[in-house]
């Protein structure tokens, strides 16, 4: 939780509530389902929360923002984005039922009243938004192609509406076929070794 504070100190008494209380939320829904690997639970903040919310080192989302997280598991990006950005709408999706179960019940739980969690698989959403956001789904060349339908072409953020991918390693050969996005390192703005090869992937709509 320090970490979040550290990096984040502008954070609300209510948004620092909802990052304290999540440590135990998740750890009670943990024993249940494997949302996040047992022996990486310990660096739920590092590895999750605060990876999560990186984004906010990218873009601001402006009230009305509506936001896609595909393949969101246990809740990431999607649950820590949404106790940040209280007045943008978030759809978090998984094929995967029982994970969208304990998804809703986390959001709930934690009194988050602009997210919700969808079954449902990507390649059988149509609805558009703003933003797509994900963390390492898939290959960056399989993945853009199927989320590139939910994207809508009508930007007013202080960034154009598109893709937003948080993922590690060297991207070169996902990217070759992507002509527009942009690379961020996490670690020009975390100094954890965790973000050592971290990126934020930008794909924009409208290049």
């Amino acid at each position: 939780m320090n970490e979040i504070l550290k990096y984040f100190p502008e954070i609300n008494p209510s948004q620092t509530k909802k990052f304290q209380d999540l440590y135990s939320i998740y750890k009670s829904w943990n024993s249940k389902i494997n949302l996040i690997s047992r022996k990486d639970f310990e660096n739920l903040y590092i590895h999750h929360v605060l990876h999560s919310i990186s984004i906010l080192k990218f873009i601001k989302f402006k009230k009305d923002t509506k936001v896609l997280d595909v393949g969101t598991g246990g809740g990431f990006p999607g649950v820590p984005l949404a106790i940040l950005f209280p007045e943008v709408e978030f759809t978090l999706i998984d094929g995967i039922g029982k994970k969208i179960v304990a998804v809703d019940s986390i959001i709930k739980d934690l009194k988050i009243n602009n997210a919700e969690g969808l079954k449902i698989r990507a390649e059988n959403l149509y609805e558009k938004y703003d933003f797509v956001v994900a963390r390492a789904v898939t290959s960056l060349d399989k993945f853009y192609p199927l989320i590139q339908k939910n994207i809508s072409s009508n930007s007013f953020n202080d960034k154009d509406n598109g893709l937003i991918y948080l993922k590690g390693g060297d991207l070169k050969d996902e990217l070759r076929k992507i002509k527009h996005y942009q690379e961020v390192l996490i670690s020009d703005h975390f100094s954890e070794p965790f973000f050592e090869d971290k990126k934020i992937v930008y794909i924009p709509i409208n290049p």
